[in-house]
């Protein structure tokens, strides 16, 4: 039973998916840090003091307290769109290295090198 835990904690899968967890944590705390130290202040501040709210997460509308909802769905909307940037990189940059990789693999055939080798040593 160890080795059957200890074989399954180890595969690749499951050690990426640690690392992915850890690194969007680490996302998680830039993104909020972004909205509320840069959006917030930039873009959200006047129409929070045309609101009468100094803080975002106390807007609200009849009782209803959407400000964190609001900063939620910004927060969403910006790691989406990084997202959608990182594999946009990383899909080009896997096609390029790929093609790469098709370069060099496609050399002379088995029979090209064969006929080089005929001319040569017919043309000694």
């Amino acid at each position: 039973m160890i080795k059957e835990l200890k074989a399954f904690l180890f595969k690749g899968n499951v050690l990426d998916l640690a690392v992915a967890v850890v690194i969007g944590a680490a996302f998680k705390a830039i993104i909020d840090s972004l909205v509320a130290d840069v959006i917030t202040p930039l873009i959200l501040n006047p129409v929070l003091k045309a609101a009468g709210v100094s803080n975002i997460a106390k807007l609200s509308w009849n009782g209803v307290q959407y400000g964190s909802f609001l900063s939620a769905v910004i927060n969403f909307l910006i790691v989406g769109i990084t997202l959608f940037f990182v594999v946009k990189a990383a899909n080009k940059a896997m096609t390029f290295r790929k093609a790469k990789e098709e370069e060099v693999v496609s050399g002379p055939t088995q029979e090209e090198l064969l006929v080089q080798i005929r001319d040569l040593l017919a043309s000694k």
